[in-house]
Formats: structure tokens, C-alpha cells, sequence
């Protein structure tokens, strides 16, 4: 089953984290569900797509996005046989070049014999005060100071937490099963910083995010981690965690790991889980690509309990890795079956779906619009996020595509919006374009 599928895996809750809200302190933004924030963005763009401010071209191999707070971006990538965690001085822009601060060891560049798909770090970092936190391909999660790069803690997932990815698909498996890589996005929760290692220790594992000493991990759920980022939401005034396996979804207390609700999802999604869940009005939602479909879960909560009731499990929606946005109540993203949708978030109802304007790729949603970046040819397009079809704003395409890619890879990582610019990266290129008027 080794696939080109299984490289999605690169890309790739309610955190607490100290931003603006303006910044991207993490994965998929402030509340890690792909929305900005943000207001007074372009409605349309003129012929030929926004103005391009700057290109990056030190960014090295991986599918991390990047973390914008302020003046500094961060994110993670492969040089030659190393990953490390990258720091962009943004403000101090001089023949439209930007200046690296620092770069910070995370560990050797994952990679194997036989990969075509996708070497170097695929999880972006989280920031959040004067620490970021990254984690490498191999399950390498290090602490540094934003300030400086100097490293505060690291810690070997699989060698510290007994850490497993699914190998399901292919991928390496020495000296413990890695898959395609470690793709997690860490979640920054007060004073914890929750990862998945997956594996007998426990799916999910809470950490002291100024020691990196392990508080719990949820030792009733051993399912080996997916390429999916966890959430932190609440439900009947208990606070926990949201992750996406192979087996179904899961629901793990905060204060102590302890498995509060499973839905075991008949049958297993049998593929690489990529796609994190969407949270809303005690419901989550998940899917996966690969002809596996979407369920969605409601979550009731029950003296003093929580009990999931499955609300649908259908094919109607089969997103691989470019993830889903919820605005007022729809859903937008890309479904292997139908293209670009709009799907009712409570019903599954596929309200229109769009093949021909653009092909399969990553979104994310920003002031009224979508914006939805094509895997291939290096096409960003703006689109009106509405029930009533694809109204289309304007498109751009991308000066110059990586080199470095491997050969099945493709252009995998999320869109950023950010303080008014828009962020596209493929592989060593990052693009900055300015989204104001």
C-alpha cells in the first residue's frame, strides 16, 4: 500500500498560547481549526494574484508550516542530513530578503531507502511565550527559546514514551515503527504540552512544558499515533483532548489522561489518518482520504460521563491531507470523490462540490474567503466561502516550484495567513504576499 498517499502525512485545539490574535502560534492557527482571525483582507485580487513581498529559499526539505508571532517566523526543515528549527527575522525586509535569526538542531533528517515521498520534518512548531516547540520526523521534540535558539529540554518520543506511528501504507519501521514520519503537531495547554507518541505507553502524553518531564500519558489508549494533530476542547465543563486514529476518535481527560470516550469506528479507517478533527457545538468531526469517508460524533455528557453517539459514518466526504474548514455551519475543503465541497456540518449533506476549477490541495479560511492551494502547479485560488457555489476572487501561481521535492512528493503544506500576509511553502521556497489593500 505504499502510495503516494501516505506523503500527505506531512502535514502536517484549544490552546493556550500568547498571541495576537493576528499571529499563527500553531498548526491550523490560533484555535488549530484553519480559521484566521484576521479582517480587512483583499475581497478579490488583481490579475495575477496579490503582491508578492519576499521569497525564502533556506527552508530546506519537510512539509512543516509555519508559526508567525509578531515580527519572527518559525518553522522546521531538512538541510543536507540535519533537520532544525528555522527563525525569520520578518520585519527588517532588505532587497526582498529576509534574515535568518537563528537555527536550532532538532536531529538527524528522517529518511529511508525507498521514500519517495517525503523526507525531513512534516510537524509544524508551536510557540508559545518565549518557548517553541519542534518535532522532528524521527519523534525528536526539543524546547528552545524564541528569543535565541538555545535549547531548554529535548526529549526521544520513541525512546522516552515507548512511541509508535501506524505503519499502515509503508514507511520505516527500525528501530521502532515510524511510518512516514512523526507529523503531530505539538498543543500548548497552560502549563502542559501534549504530544502523540501513540504505542503501549499510551496514545497521548502531557508534559511539563518548562522541563519536559511527563505528568501522564493515557495508558488506556495504546492506538499508534496518526499523522492527525489533537485538539483541546470541553464538554459538560470537562476539559480534554480529541485525536483522530486508525480505530475511531477518541476523548482523553486533561487532568490526567485518563480515556473519558472512544468511538470505534465499524470499520477501522484502514489508511493513513491525516486530517484533524473539527470541534463544534459537542460535536466532532473527522475524515480521511483514500475511499474511507467522514463520521461525525456527538458527544453528550452524562452524569458526570461522557457518552459518544455516532451521528453519521458515510463516503460522502474523503479528504486526505489538506485538511476541512467549519464556517457558519458548512464545511469546506477537498474530497477525493467530488473536489472541491460545501457540506452541512450536522447533516453530512453535500450541498455542491467542484472538480473542474482546481485540483485536490490544502485550505484554510480567512475574512469571508477560502483559500484553497493546489497540490500541483503551485496554484493558490480565493474563493468565496459560501453554500451556494464556487465564486472564484482571483488565483495566483507560485514564481518557481521546489527542486529539492522527492520525485511522488507534492505541495503539501497548509496555507498561513498572518498579520495581512499570506504564507505558501514548498519544501526550501517560502512565499510571503501581502493580503491588505
Amino acid at each position: 500500500m505504499a502510495r503516494s498517499k501516505l506523503l500527505s502525512v506531512a502535514l502536517l485545539g484549544l490552546s493556550t498560547l500568547s498571541a495576537r490574535a493576528d499571529d499563527w502560534p500553531q498548526f491550523r492557527g490560533p484555535q488549530r481549526d484553519g480559521i484566521s482571525l484576521e479582517k480587512g483582507l483583499l475581497k478579490e485580487w488583481p490579475k495575477g494574484g496579490p503582491k508578492l513581498l519576499w521569497t525564502y529559499n533556506g527552508a530546506g526539505l519537510g512539509y512543516s508550516g509555519p508559526a508567525v508571532i509578531g515580527d519572527r517566523l518559525y518553522l522546521s526543515g531538512g538541510r543536507e542530513e540535519t533537520e532544525y528549527l528555522i527563525a525569520l527575522n520578518i520585519k527588517d525586509i532588505a532587497n526582498n530578503t529576509v534574515k535568518e535569526e537563528w537555527a536550532a538542531k532538532i536531529g538527524p533528517l528522517f529518511q529511508w531507502k525507498g521514500n519517495n515521498w517525503n523526507f525531513g520534518p512534516n510537524a509544524s512548531p508551536t510557540v508559545s511565550g518565549d518557548s517553541i516547540f519542534a518535532l522532528g520526523g524521527a519523534g525528536e521534540l526539543l524546547c528552545v527559546e524564541t528569543k535565541s535558539g538555545k535549547e531548554t529540554w529535548r526529549k526521544n518520543i520513541p525512546t522516552a514514551l515507548a512511541g509508535e506511528v501506524n505503519p499502515i501504507g509503508g514507511g520505516a519501521e527500525k528501530p521502532t515503527p515510524l511510518g512516514w514520519g512523526y507529523a503531530c503537531a505539538p498543543l500548548m495547554d497552560g502549563d502542559q504540552l501534549v504530544c502523540t507518541p501513540g504505542g503501549p505507553k499510551g496514545l497521548l502524553a502531557a508534559l511539563n512544558k518548562k522541563t519536559g518531564d511527563v505528568i501522564w500519558q493515557s495508558k488506556e489508549i495504546t492506538d499508534q499515533a496518526p499523522y492527525s494533530s489533537p485538539l483541546a476542547v470541553e464538554v459538560g465543563g470537562i476539559k480534554q483532548y480529541v485525536q483522530v486514529t486508525n480505530m475511531g476518535i477518541h476523548g482523553i481527560a486533561a487532568k490526567d489522561g485518563k480515556k473519558l470516550w472512544s468511538y470505534i469506528r465499524q470499520p477501522a479507517y484502514d489508511d493513513v489518518v491525516i486530517t484533524t478533527p473539527i470541534f463544534s457545538d459537542n460535536h466532532v468531526f473527522s475524515t480521511v482520504g483514500f475511499q474511507q469517508g467522514c463520521d461525525l460524533v456527538k458527544l453528550v455528557p452524562q452524569d458526570g460521563a461522557i457518552k459518544a453517539e455516532k451521528v453519521f459514518s458515510n463516503k460522502n466526504v474523503e479528504n486526505r491531507d489538506g485538511g476541512v474548514v467549519l464556517v457558519d455551519g458548512h464545511l469546506y475543503g477537498h474530497s477525493e470523490n467530488k473536489g472541491w465541497f460545501c457540506q452541512e456540518f450536522k447533516t453530512g449533506k453535500v450541498v455542491w462540490s467542484d472538480r473542474e476549477s482546481l485540483g485536490r490541495g490544502s485550505i484554510t479560511y480567512a475574512d469571508g474567503n477560502l483559500y484553497c492551494c493546489s497540490e500541483k502547479g503551485g496554484i493558490v485560488v480565493i474563493v468565496e466561502a459560501s453554500p451556494k457555489g464556487w465564486n472564484e476572487r482571483g488565483r495566483l501561481k507560485l514564481p518557481a516550484e521546489s527542486k529539492l521535492r522527492r520525485p511522488s512528493g507534492m505541495l503539501w503544506t497548509h496555507p498561513v495567513i498572518s498579520n495581512g500576509k499570506l504564507y505558501i511553502r514548498d519544501q526550501e521556497l517560502l512565499y510571503c504576499f501581502d493580503l491588505k489593500p
